[in-house]
């Protein structure tokens, strides 16, 4: 590929259950991570009606953080750390697993009740070795927190590391670029080659053209390493700009764990299996307000 392009990624449908689907961009064969981004889900945007709504029932994780960002509707996060938040647009929740967490989504008791329109990402970043069992946390960050401007006639906000000088208050102990962006009279941008040393962008709606190249809906595209791009947003475009730093090694990716040992992993099946049989473990307590199910191991 050319213009500062070097990979272009279309996502793979996938149904979660309860007609949940999403468009899985990451990880694929072709491309394993972006920075430390190693998973990457597209929701949306879903109709629930008036008495409808999702359920991802308490499931656990470890070696990675997660990250959820909203353009529509909202979702209730509960964790075994007594976390009990509700989630809406612009804001982000950042969930970090470390040794070990639980969480369920729900659809809020409020818009179960009204219906909504669901429409977001849900993206996982990596840990670096050192910080893959350190103790879990989970941070929520409203709209107005986060670091909003205009820049090349798109609106901008900063959900996690550096963009075009705005920092995020989002804490991650390795560099990391995530930053979103609406265009509704399109615009155009240039992305410098040193914001991160991994860098994508992915098309949440509307198009971008990069030179000669143009993406859609759904398409993530990975740039060359050091090389500026000129992004051009189409009218009514939404999406992120995404990377950071290549990891400190592979990972590996099981069911809802990451680690860069395969040990780590087979030990955290154990365990869950063992919580689940339990009624909750030191390792993966109970949700509280969510203690009556749970997903059992595939």
């Amino acid at each position: 590929m050319n213009d500062g392009i070097s990979r272009r990624i279309e996502p793979n449908a996938r149904d979660l259950g309860g007609g949940f689907r999403v468009r899985r961009v990451l990880p694929q064969a072709a491309q394993r991570m972006v920075g430390p981004f190693i998973f990457f889900d597209h929701f949306g945007p879903a109709t629930y009606a008036p008495g409808e709504g999702f359920d991802v029932r308490p499931h656990p994780h470890i070696g990675l953080s997660t990250v959820t960002y909203l353009f529509e509707g909202a979702i209730r996060h509960r964790d075994s750390l007594g976390t009990d938040i509700v989630i809406r647009p612009g804001a982000v929740n950042w969930m970090t697993a470390g040794r070990g967490i639980v969480h369920s989504e729900r659809t809020p008791d409020t818009e179960r009740e009204s219906g909504q329109k669901l429409h977001g990402l849900q993206t996982w970043v990596a840990l670096p070795r050192a910080h893959e069992a350190a103790a879990p946390a989970f941070e929520h960050h409203p709209a107005d927190t986060l670091p909003a401007f205009e820049r090349g006639g798109a609106h901008w906000r900063v959900i996690a590391g550096e963009a075009f000088g705005h920092l995020s208050p989002v804490q991650f102990p390795w560099p990391i670029l995530y930053a979103a962006f609406e265009a509704p009279e399109g615009g155009s941008v240039i992305v410098p080659g040193d914001m991160a040393e991994e860098r994508a962008v992915y098309v949440v709606t509307g198009g971008v053209e990069i030179g000669d190249f143009r993406a859609g809906e759904g398409s993530m595209l990975v740039f060359e390493a050091g090389e500026p791009v000129a992004l051009r947003m189409l009218p009514g475009t939404r999406g992120v700009v995404c990377g950071g730093a290549a990891m400190d090694g592979p990972r590996r990716i099981d069911w809802n764990f990451v680690a860069s040992d395969m040990d780590a992993i087979r030990q955290a099946r154990e365990d869950w299996t063992h919580a689940v049989e339990s009624g909750g473990s030191d390792r993966f307590p109970l949700v509280p307000g969510d203690e009556s199910e749970w997903i059992p191991l595939p």
